[in-house]
């Protein structure tokens, strides 16, 4: 085989750069390596519609099987890479075989942080990652079953929806005094809380987690919180270990310019595992969501291609959970913004937050509420001065908010 566009990676990150290759015009050899057995999926099902069994199997994947052989992509299945070597060109795979490569892929994602307690190996224990957990935690999820979810991140409130719904006890453990905190920031964390709350859940904050045991998770202070099942969500890692063993530049992830292009002028990155320079935000910021995974390979490939591609796409994200829907568009670290401007009912759960640092809007939450994502995403592009007053107000259209009223 004549040295090949490789990517390392059977995600939905490396079945979109495969995909758009083709699309783009390239008839050279295109080489997709994952180690699950799996062909590439999405996995925003697994902690929602398709746990809850709502969504069918067939239905997240990102390609139909065929579609694999229709477009001459060499599709590699349960198989691993163990090393990279970028000045020769290689790959090297589990079995001591190698694979060349002209230009190289990385769509490695994720894994999910471990928790370190005594117990934490024990059977009950689960985390979400592959579609093989959620099929594992999805039998358990029975009417009356006890849930310990350590975690109140998006993988821990998104779980504790779906055991919920499937009629078990559900608590919910978390270190810090509100879930999901670190990425919505107090004022728009207390709605899902109290969304979980108002659902049954036993929410227990500022806890901390010493070990697992048969009788289920015990406290700090001494409390076992009884559980038939613990579900995991404590954060990812990004797995960035093959790219930094190779000598490429990493840090929380393969850092790669705007066209996703490693420190190694053939290697490339998209999806969870690369932290990506963006335009918009002047530094590397690392996504862990689907929109990511959807779209930056686009660029990725076109860049493998020698096109002139920039991934500057203001960041996206979404949740269901019992009957609210959210959409969130733009990044904003924990204490990056000034004040949270809501329009709308928030006790009804049918509004819009904003994330303001000096009168410009950094992020916006749509929840209940559709079709904003584009005017949202255009009022944190544009960085244009907003009146707080009229971004508050229903009644005024989001693209007549700019400027602050004169006295």
């Amino acid at each position: 085989m004549e040295s090949a566009y490789v990517i390392v990676g059977a995600s939905l990150a490396g079945a979109k750069a495969a995909e758009t290759l083709r699309e783009e015009g390239f008839e050279g050899p295109v080489v997709l390596i994952g180690d699950e057995q799996e062909r590439p999926y999405e996995r925003p099902p697994l902690s929602k519609g398709y746990l809850m069994g709502k969504t069918a199997r067939e239905k997240i994947y990102a390609h139909s099987a065929e579609w694999y052989q229709e477009h001459s992509i060499d599709l590699r299945l349960g198989t691993t890479v163990t090393a990279i070597d970028p000045a020769a060109h290689r790959v090297t795979l589990a079995d001591g075989s190698s694979v060349g490569f002209s230009r190289l892929l990385l769509t490695t994602g994720a894994s999910p942080r471990r928790l370190a307690v005594p117990g934490a190996d024990r059977a009950n224990v689960f985390y979400l990652r592959r579609v093989e957990d959620s099929d594992r935690i999805a039998a358990v999820l029975r009417p009356g079953a006890r849930i310990a979810v350590v975690g109140a991140g998006w993988i821990g409130m998104e779980t504790a929806s779906a055991a919920r719904e499937a009629g078990c006890e559900v608590t919910v453990l978390q270190s810090s005094e509100l879930p999901l905190l670190r990425v919505l920031g107090r004022e728009a964390a207390r709605v899902f809380a109290e969304l979980h709350r108002d659902h049954g859940v036993d929410l227990r904050f500022g806890v901390r987690v010493t070990g697992i045991t048969e009788r289920g998770v015990l406290l700090a202070d001494g409390t076992v919180i009884e559980a038939d099942a613990v579900i995991v969500g404590i954060g990812v890692v990004p797995n960035a270990q093959l790219a930094a063993a190779a000598g490429l530049a990493t840090d929380d992830g393969v850092l790669t310019d705007q066209h996703l292009q490693s420190s190694h002028p053939d290697v490339f990155a998209a999806g969870d595992v690369v932290n990506a320079f963006h335009p918009l935000y002047n530094r590397p910021i690392r996504v862990e969501h689907w929109a990511n995974a959807l779209h930056q390979p686009r660029t990725a490939a076109r860049s493998m291609l020698g096109e002139e591609a920039v991934h500057d796409r203001v960041p996206y994200f979404f949740t269901d959970q019992y009957e609210l829907g959210m959409e969130y568009t733009g990044y904003v670290g924990p204490d990056g913004y000034d004040r949270v401007v809501f329009r709308g009912d928030v006790p009804g759960r049918e509004f819009i937050a904003f994330w303001l640092s000096g009168n410009r809007v950094l992020a916006g939450m749509n929840v209940n509420i559709w079709d904003l994502t584009d005017p949202i995403r255009e009022l944190v592009r544009s960085g244009r001065p907003v009146d707080p007053d009229a971004l508050a107000d229903r009644d005024t259209p989001l693209d007549r908010v700019g400027g602050p009223r004169r006295g």
